[in-house]
């Protein structure tokens, strides 16, 4: 359904040409239940999302998986990959879970669900500072492409989870 790259405060411009605030929604034709147990499985992941080489479990977390920890290695359209260390802080199952990042990036991402008729609507909010010295230096020229190229990503996942839930 796409991405739209957002500032922290909304009509002003980004204090850190390096931090990110980028909205995703997708629409899964499939029941919130069966959404839910996908996203909440990552190292499921990349079975069905292209871009997601490996996801490593570090830790298990609680019965909710609050404390979960995963090690992501994505892929990219640009020519650059990136390894995110993630830790599950939040969880209400079915409808949230909020993780926080570190690693190549530096934020968190968060994960929103809900029923919408026959379909589940997904929301993404990924809020993250750059931390890789060459993204840095880069961001006020590549601010474009890196959205671009998380945008990208984002549809592979919309199209891998809709593939995956009716295969």
């Amino acid at each position: 359904m796409g991405t739209r790259l957002s500032h922290s405060n909304p009509g002003e411009a980004a204090i850190d040409a390096s931090e990110f605030i980028l909205i995703s929604d997708w629409r899964i034709a499939a029941p919130l239940e069966r959404v839910w147990d996908a996203l909440n499985d990552p190292t499921g992941w990349p079975r069905w999302w292209r871009y997601v080489a490996s996801v490593d479990k570090l830790a298990g977390g609680d019965a909710d998986g609050i404390g979960a920890r995963y090690r992501f290695h994505w892929t990219s359209r640009l020519p650059y990959s990136i390894n995110i260390d993630t830790h599950v802080v939040e969880v209400t199952k079915p409808q949230l879970i909020r993780a926080s990042a570190s690693g190549d990036v530096e934020g968190e991402g968060i994960w929103r669900l809900r029923s919408d008729g026959d379909a589940t609507a997904v929301q993404y909010t990924w809020h993250v500072h750059l931390d890789r010295p060459w993204m840095r230096w880069l961001a006020p020229l590549l601010r474009p492409m890196f959205a671009w190229n998380h945008n990208a990503l984002m549809a592979a996942g919309e199209e891998g989870l809709n593939r995956h839930l009716h295969g």
